[in-house]
């Protein structure tokens, strides 16, 4: 049994890790997939940004479906586009297995989210830094996972904001008073000095970009992780 503190003393799962491609060599994805692969991960995290509403662009459904065939791994699509709405069929039929859109956008939410679960997909909501954890109460009954920006959304390789560790535990709080059985994920600067911190605040599932690939010993890191 792991204890996470007075507060979440209670049986609890191991914290999950997704790997994060958008700041590998993208001419070799293929071999960033690859080395996922073979990492004990739990899923591989997709970064998806439209240069609208985020500042950069990264890839579309047809780079998605080419990884694919590659892995056996779940596809954690994070939809950093801003009408969401107009582009689920696409990234369902990619391959996607979990899509993640942003309180942020200008998409109807609860029906964006219902349709990503009609779908058959898993539904995440992302929050920015800046917004508060309250936008996200009228909907958590239709999320199976709320993503916690500790970065601006749209560059890779940022520090990790710890003033963003009260809305994980907030979060976390909230869907307990609740009886919600909700994955709580954390993306942006998350590394090994800082994810303990990050699980103790209520994190379930953590995303690892420039941290993990870039890692002298990746193996060590995921231990690390998941022993929490």
């Amino acid at each position: 049994m792991v204890v996470r503190g007075s507060e979440y003393a209670k049986e609890v799962r191991c914290v999950k890790i997704s790997p994060s491609i958008m700041t590998c060599d993208f001419s070799r994805l293929d071999r960033a997939v690859a080395a996922a692969d073979g990492w004990n991960v739990d899923r591989l995290h997709l970064d998806v940004m439209d240069g609208v509403f985020v500042p950069n662009l990264s890839f579309g459904p047809p780079v998605i479906a080419s990884l694919r065939p590659l892995t056996a791994l779940p596809f954690d699509v994070h939809l950093m586009v801003q009408e969401p709405s107009k582009l689920l069929e696409a990234y369902v039929k990619a391959g996607a297995d979990m899509i993640t859109i942003h309180a942020e956008c200008s998409s109807p939410l609860e029906e964006t989210l219902r349709r990503i679960r009609e779908a058959g997909c898993k539904v995440g909501l992302s929050l920015n830094p800046d917004t508060p954890v309250e936008v996200l109460w009228p909907y958590l009954p239709l999320l199976d996972m709320v993503l916690v920006m500790t970065v601006q959304p749209g560059f890779g390789g940022q520090s990790f904001r710890p003033e963003c560790l009260p809305k994980i535990t907030a979060i976390r709080a909230e869907c307990d008073r609740r009886g919600l059985d909700i994955d709580i994920q954390v993306d942006g600067g998350v590394k090994d000095t800082n994810v303990r911190e990050v699980a103790a605040a209520g994190a379930t599932s953590v995303v690892m970009g420039s941290a993990l690939y870039n890692a002298a010993d990746p193996t060590a890191l995921i231990t690390l992780t998941h022993s929490l």
